[in-house]
């Protein structure tokens, strides 16, 4: 069986999880997602990766190696986005 592509993790994650933003990179065995999702509301980081994991069942014994993500709430999504475009304060 071939290497599981990013963008097969991300349609899998897709397919079960509503997400408002979700992109995923890696190299066929290790893989990085990132997951917005209103369903991570009041959830703890554990929480939001094991439905992450629940979406992915058997999959993520079988064809995917190692999954490293990052949850996110849409309004978290936005607040990181925010200082991410914000600039850097100047010194004088």
């Amino acid at each position: 069986m071939a290497d599981p592509t990013p963008d097969h993790v991300q349609s899998l994650i897709a397919a079960g999880l509503a997400c408002e933003h979700l992109a995923v990179e890696g190299d066929g065995r290790h893989f990085f997602a990132t997951i917005v999702s209103s369903r991570f509301e009041g959830l703890s980081r554990i929480r939001r990766h094991q439905q992450v994991y629940a979406v992915l069942g058997e999959r993520m014994r079988e064809e995917i190696h190692a999954l490293s993500m990052k949850t996110l709430t849409p309004a978290e999504w936005a607040a990181e986005s925010a200082s991410a475009a914000a600039p850097a304060p100047t010194h004088h």
